[in-house]
């Protein structure tokens, strides 16, 4: 949601996505609704919503399987300086770099370029062809919903759920969260990528792809992920 190439957000583990996503969703009949752009059917929907104990977000991605490749170059250049390159297929193929994060608040903030690409497969051959390996690749389910100017990612990783917000600034962030209940002293400042890392350590796992095969039948706990769950109804 930040501009000038800016991501700003902030992440939170939790114990299950149900409660959440059932708090964004508007209530019936309107649950399904594409964005709504009349001023005053947005107000509407907003007092409707409250009525129900809903918030009334918007649905802006239906849950889908997302499969993330991370690269470095062999001396592990970019992991060193906290900067990712990324490829990144859902619903198309996008070619992501993000780079060292800044911390305000619980508030993750940094410089991200990101665009399409066409060919998935060709996008991997040619990052591989300037020299770059392969360094993680992870398994992800999200679902994308819009409230009050940030989106809300509710993302399912084979080692438990979590939930992220997108904004312009700290203050929207935390705002969001509070509706979401999530206590902010819960929020995650760590990758996914380094959350897999404490669970290798904690469980001592030999693989290195963050995939729902690999963790079939592993039982992960937030101390094996150094988290704190996040949502306060539980």
């Amino acid at each position: 949601m930040a501009n000038n190439d800016q991501e700003i957000e902030a992440k939170f583990y939790v114990t299950g996505l149900g409660g959440i996503k059932k708090r964004l969703q508007p209530p019936p009949p309107f649950g399904h609704l594409s964005k709504v752009r009349n001023k005053t059917l947005q107000k509407f929907l907003a007092v409707y919503s409250r009525i129900w104990g809903r918030l009334g977000g918007i649905l802006v991605q239906k849950r889908i399987l997302e499969t993330n490749i991370r690269f470095d170059l062999p001396d592990a250049q970019l992991r060193s300086e906290g900067r990712v390159l990324r490829l990144r297929r859902d619903s198309e193929a996008r070619l992501t770099y993000k780079g060292r994060s800044r911390n305000k608040e619980g508030v993750l903030s940094r410089t991200e370029i990101e665009f399409t690409v066409d060919d998935f497969d060709k996008a991997k051959q040619f990052i591989e062809a300037l020299g770059y390996q392969e360094l993680l690749r992870y398994d992800k389910y999200r679902e994308v919903y819009e409230l009050d100017g940030c989106h809300i990612m509710l993302d399912e990783l084979p080692y438990g759920p979590f939930v992220e917000i997108e904004g312009d600034s700290v203050e929207d962030i935390q705002r969001v969260a509070k509706k979401l209940r999530l206590r902010w002293e819960a929020a995650v400042t760590r990758s996914y990528s380094a959350l897999f890392d404490s669970v290798k350590k904690a469980l001592n796992l030999k693989f290195d792809d963050l995939s729902y095969d690999n963790f079939a039948g592993i039982k992960v706990k937030p101390k094996h992920l150094g988290v704190e769950p996040a949502d306060i109804d539980q």
